[in-house]
This record gives C-alpha cells, structure tokens and sequence, in this order.
C-alpha cells in the first residue's frame, strides 16, 4: 500500500516532488508537510519489526528522525517510490535505538542472533506455551547442526541450561583459540540464520519480514566473503 505514490499538492500546488526540491533547500514547512504526510510509513515499519523491549514512542521517535533524513537525502529523478526508499533508512534508525536499549539494559544486541529468556514466576500461561513452542522449535533448529558447531552453539548461549561460555574457555575445551570458536559460532549463526532452515523459528517470533530475509542474506554474504578471504590470504 506504501508503495504507491502518488502526486500530492505541496504549498502552491506544487507535486510532491516539488517539497522535497524545497525540503531539501531548507524549506522547513516543506519538511513538516512530508512528515506529516508520511508519518503512517514509520508506524507501518515499527509494526513490522520486533522491538526488544523499546518502548513504542521511543521507536516511533527514531523512526522519524530515519524518515527525516530519508526525505532529506530522496532523489525522485531516479525512479524509487519514497516509501521504498524511506523504508530502510526508517528500519535502521529504529534497530539502532532498539540496540542502543540492548546495550543500556545490559543486554546483549540481538540482531541476528538467538536468544533465550528465562521464564519469570507470575507469566501470562498463554506467554509461557508461546515461548516453550520457541523453545522446542530453536531445539531442533540447533539440533541439526553438525556436532562440533552444535557443540558451540548451545556452550556459547547456555542452551543446556549451564552458564554461558566465553570464547576463551570454550577454545580451551576444544583444544583450539577463542577466535577459531569466534568463526565456528559465526559459520552456525549464517546457517541457522536461513530462512530454508528457520522458517518454522521465524514464523513463531514474526520474524520473516522482506527485510529480516535480506539482512539473513546479505550476512551470509558477507560471512562468505570474509571465509573465502581467509582462504586465500
């Protein structure tokens, strides 16, 4: 529905292209008049994501100021909807302050990663049956890793219930350093990360945006690119 773009009248009468030509001069009603127009994209794109914890308003502001640098930086000659451009750079000002909450509280950033919570005394049944339904599933999602990244996996997140381990004490049990632990996690992570693999996981945590498959991809890619750097270096 965002999408489609259509031509609004501006101050004068003006298309829409015509505010973002003054947006972009320092017309700051202009600036105004966009915002408001397209405040309903940054709410579409909040809706779409998991927040971790942000507050709603929290996330709703970073999404503006991602919707305000979008209009900023918007070029219309090169044939992109707005909503399409503006989707991303809203998405990554939301992730930011969704992972500058991780870091405040103490938490580790989860973009791309898995993570279990431990269940608190007083939880909502319906919440509990949800999460142990996550539980199950992430089991056998891991399960089907080879042994030894199936090994690292669940020391390096305590999916047996134990502490979780740091590289270094996990590269002593193994024999190996804390940075070859660091590129066996990485190596599970890519591949447990893939849609084909993680589909069921994804669907129970609304985790299968567009976007989420094509940050999947691209940190596959970039995985790949490194190991084949490593290889030839």
């Amino acid at each position: 529905m965002f999408d489609e773009e259509r031509e609004k009248s501006g101050p004068g009468g003006h298309p829409e292209a015509t505010l973002f030509e003054q947006a972009q001069a320092g017309h700051q009603e202009s600036v105004n008049l966009l915002l408001m127009r397209h405040e309903r994209l940054v709410h579409y794109v909040i809706r779409d994501q998991q927040l971790w914890g942000l507050p709603y308003e929290e996330a709703a502001q970073a999404g503006r100021q991602g919707l305000w640098r979008a209009i900023l930086r918007y070029d219309p000659q090169r044939g992109t909807p707005f909503a399409s451009y503006a989707y991303r750079a809203i998405m990554h000002h939301v992730w930011a302050a969704v992972q500058a909450n991780l870091v405040a509280m103490r938490r580790e950033v989860c973009m791309g990663e898995l993570r279990l919570y431990a269940y608190r005394e007083g939880r909502d049944p319906a919440e509990v049956s949800r999460w142990e339904e996550v539980r199950q599933s992430l089991h056998v999602l891991v399960g089907r890793l080879s042994a030894r990244l199936r090994l690292v996996i669940v020391a390096r997140y305590g999916l047996d219930g134990q502490e979780e381990q740091t590289l270094q004490a996990l590269g002593a049990q193994l024999g190996c350093t804390g940075e070859w632990v660091r590129r066996l996690q990485c190596e599970a992570l890519v591949w447990l990360r893939q849609p084909a693999h993680s589909q069921e996981l994804r669907e129970l945590l609304s985790y299968h945006t567009q976007a989420q498959y094509e940050l999947a991809e691209a940190l596959a890619s970039a995985w790949l690119r490194r190991k084949a750097g490593r290889r030839n270096g």
